[in-house]
C-alpha cells in the first residue's frame, strides 16, 4: 500500500495520522502511531456526504458506532481487528490493525487470477470469519477482492470493513432503500430489497471465488442496468477455471437463499478439496437445508463454449411463439381454467427487481432510479439475453412444469405424438435424464421433456407441457433474405405486432453446429392479460439449404426452466430424422 499523502493530524489525542494509504467511496485510510501504545495502526476516516440531511446524517454517524461496535467484538484470525471508534468534529474515525499488504483486489490486477488450491485456502478463510461473525450477529454486506487484504510474508487472509460502507459510494439496495456495496458481489435478495442475511454474505463469497480463479466477476456487465440483470435473471455459469471447485462455487451462487450452501459445508468442502484434490458434492437436504439445489438434483453444469461464454441470460419467456418474417401468428387457442401456482423459486422481491433492471436497461435510467420503495416500483419483467444458447445439453431431469393461470390462451394440444425412443445418440448431443428424443414426422429430432404434448399449427410444430406453461416451437422452411439474423431482425421490427406488448428484444448473431445462426430474445404482456408477461427465446439457424427456427416461451418467473428447455432443445435438435 503506497504512501499518497501527509497529515499529521491527532485524532482523540492519541493517533497521529502519518500518511494516507488508501482511498474510497467512504472515505480515507491513514497509517497512524497511536502515540498512547507506541504502536502503527490504520484510521479510517468516514467523510461526511453534503447531500444528505442532518437527521440522516446523524443517523449514520450513529449506525457506524453501532456496527463498529459489534465487529470489535469479533475475534477471528482472518477478521480486521477493530481497535478503537473515536469521533472528532462530529465525524467518526475507526481505529483498526494495519495490515502490511495490499488487497486481494490489487493482487489480482498485478498478478493475475490464482490457481484452485490457492482460492480454496481464500475461501476457507472467508467462510471461517464470515461464519464466526454470522455467529455473532453481525453481517458484513460487503464482501468483495477490494475488501480482503492480504499479509506479506504471510499470506494471511484478513476481511475488512464489516458493515461498514452503508452509504457512501452506494450502488445496492439496503434495508432503508439507500445504496451500498458493489453490484457485482451482491446477492439477488439484497438486489431486490427483499432480505439482508448471513446467506447474502455467502453469495458474495461465491462471486469473490469465481473473480480470484478468473480475473473477473461472472455478473460484470457493460452498464448497471446489465450488472442488475446478470445477477437476478441471467443464467449463472461459473467461469471454466472455476471447475476444481464447482460444487461449492454453484452452491454459494444459488438465487434462492434458503437453498443456499452453508458457511460450513462449504469451508468443509474446500478443506477436502486441499486435502485430496477433489470437491465433494454439497450434502443433501438432511445433512444440511442450505446445500445449493445444483448438487442436490445432481445437475451438471454445461460446458463453456465460444457461443455461451457470455453467462448469464435467464429472463423470462413469451408464450408468443415468435414467427419468422413469412408466418402469420396465430393465437393459441383457450385452454381450460387452471390455476398456476406461484414459482418457489421466485419470490416477489426477485420479480420486483427484474421490472427494476428492464426499466434501467430499457431506459437507461440513472442510478438514482434505483431508490424505490422495498415492496413496490413499476417496469417491464424480462430483459435482453447477452449471450446464444449453445451449450452442450446434458442437463438432468426438469422440474414439472405448472399449469396456467385461469383463461390463459395457449395452443390446443393433439393426442398426436411422434415417434419416440429411448436416449437416442444424436452425434455427441444426447436426450439427458428425464428427457425423450421426440422424432418428428415434419423431419427432425430433438429432446423435449417426457411429459411434453405434440401440438402441429400449419407449418409450425409445438410440444406443449402439461397445463401449457412452456411452449417449444419448430419451423423449418427454406432460405430467407439475409439469412437467420435477417429473418429474426425483420420479425423483431414487427414484434409489437405479433407479440403484443413486445419489448426489451434484441438479435445478436451466433454459431450453431458450425451454421450461421442468430439469437432473438424478448419479453411481451402474452395474449391476456390473465396470462401474464412472457419471455421467449428463439434461435434460427441454416443448415443443408433449410432455415431452421427453434424457440421456447414461458411466464416471467419461469425462467429456469425454460432456459433448461431451450437449451436442450437447440443442442439435440438433428435435421433430417
Amino acid at each position: 500500500m503506497g504512501t499518497e499523502g501527509a497529515d499529521f493530524r491527532v485524532i482523540a489525542g492519541r493517533y497521529r495520522l502519518e500518511a494516507r494509504i488508501g482511498r474510497g467511496g467512504m472515505g480515507v485510510v491513514w497509517r497512524a502511531l497511536d502515540q498512547v501504545l507506541g504502536r502503527r495502526v490504520a484510521v479510517k476516516e468516514l467523510l461526511p456526504d453534503d447531500s444528505l440531511a442532518e437527521d440522516d446524517a446523524r443517523r449514520r454517524r450513529d449506525r457506524t458506532f453501532r456496527e463498529a461496535r459489534a465487529v470489535a467484538q469479533l475475534r477471528h484470525p482472518h477478521i480486521i481487528v477493530v481497535h478503537d471508534v473515536v469521533e472528532q468534529d462530529e465525524r467518526p474515525y475507526l481505529v483498526m490493525e494495519l495490515v502490511d499488504g495490499g488487497s486481494l483486489a490489487d493482487r489480482i490486477a498485478r498478478q493475475g487470477p490464482v490457481d484452485a488450491a490457492e482460492a480454496a485456502r481464500i475461501g476457507v478463510a472467508l467462510l471461517s470469519a464470515v461464519r464466526t461473525a454470522h455467529e455473532a450477529g453481525v453481517l458484513h454486506r460487503d464482501i468483495k477482492p477490494a475488501n480482503v487484504l492480504i499479509e506479506s510474508g504471510t499470506g494471511r487472509v484478513v476481511l475488512t470493513d464489516f458493515g461498514i460502507a452503508q452509504v457512501a459510494g452506494a450502488t445496492t439496495l439496503t434495508e432503508t432503500g439507500s445504496f451500498v456495496g458493489s453490484p457485482e458481489y451482491t446477492a439477488p435478495e439484497r438486489m431486490s430489497g427483499l432480505r439482508t442475511g448471513p446467506e447474502s454474505d455467502l453469495w458474495s463469497v461465491g462471486a469473490l471465488l469465481c473473480t480470484v480463479l478468473s480475473g473477473e466477476s461472472p455478473f460484470r456487465r457493460d452498464s448497471l442496468g446489465g450488472i442488475l440483470h446478470a445477477v437476478v435473471a441471467a443464467d449463472i455459469r461459473p467461469p471454466a477455471e472455476a471447475e476444481p471447485l464447482l460444487p461449492v462455487v454453484r452452491g454459494l451462487l444459488e438465487r434462492d437463499p434458503d437453498r443456499r450452501l452453508g458457511a460450513a459445508p462449504a469451508e468443509q468442502m474446500l478443506r477436502t478439496f486441499l486435502e485430496t484434490g477433489r470437491t465433494p458434492q454439497a450434502p443433501g437436504p438432511p445433512g444440511n437445508p442450505a446445500a445449493g439445489h445444483a448438487h442436490r438434483t445432481g445437475r451438471t453444469p454445461r460446458p463453456r463454449t465460444a457461443a455461451s461464454r457470455t453467462p448469464h441470460a435467464a429472463t423470462p419467456y413469451t408464450p408468443t411463439e415468435p414467427a419468422l418474417p413469412h408466418q402469420t401468428p396465430q393465437p393459441p387457442t383457450a385452454s381450460g381454467p387452471t390455476a398456476e401456482p406461484p414459482a418457489r423459486t421466485s419470490p416477489r422481491g426477485l420479480l420486483l427487481a427484474a421490472l427494476l433492471i428492464a426499466a434501467l436497461a430499457g431506459a437507461g435510467v440513472s442510478a438514482a432510479a434505483l431508490l424505490l420503495h422495498r415492496d413496490g416500483g413499476g417496469g417491464s419483467p424480462g430483459g435482453t439475453a447477452t449471450s446464444p444458447a449453445t451449450g452442450s445439453g446434458t442437463r438432468p431431469a426438469s422440474p414439472p412444469a405448472s399449469p396456467p393461470a385461469p383463461g390463459t390462451a395457449v395452443p390446443a394440444p393433439t393426442a398426436t405424438r411422434p415417434t419416440v425412443t429411448g436416449p437416442a445418440s444424436t452425434g455427441s448431443r444426447t436426450a439427458p435424464s428425464g428427457y425423450r428424443t421426440a422424432r418428428d414426422p415434419a423431419g427432425f429430432s430433438l429432446a423435449v421433456p417426457q411429459d411434453f404434448i405434440r401440438s402441429p399449427q400449419g407449418e409450425r410444430v409445438f410440444y406443449l407441457s402439461p397445463g401449457q406453461t412452456y411452449r417449444l416451437g419448430v419451423k423449418v422452411t427454406g432460405p430467407q433474405p439475409g439469412g437467420p439474423r435477417g429473418a429474426l431482425e425483420r420479425s423483431a421490427a414487427g414484434g409489437s405486432a405479433t407479440n403484443p406488448g413486445y419489448r426489451d428484444g434484441r438479435v445478436t448473431s451466433a454459431t450453431h453446429a458450425g451454421h450461421p445462426a442468430a439469437l432473438w430474445e424478448f419479453t411481451w404482456d402474452g395474449f391476456s392479460a390473465a396470462e401474464g408477461p412472457r419471455h421467449t427465446y428463439d434461435l434460427c439457424w441454416q443448415e443443408a439449404g433449410r432455415m431452421y427456427d427453434v424457440w421456447v416461451s414461458a411466464p416471467v418467473g419461469k425462467v429456469r426452466e425454460a432456459r433448461e428447455y431451450f437449451d436442450v432443445a437447440v443442442d439435440t435438435f438433428r435435421a433430417g430424422s
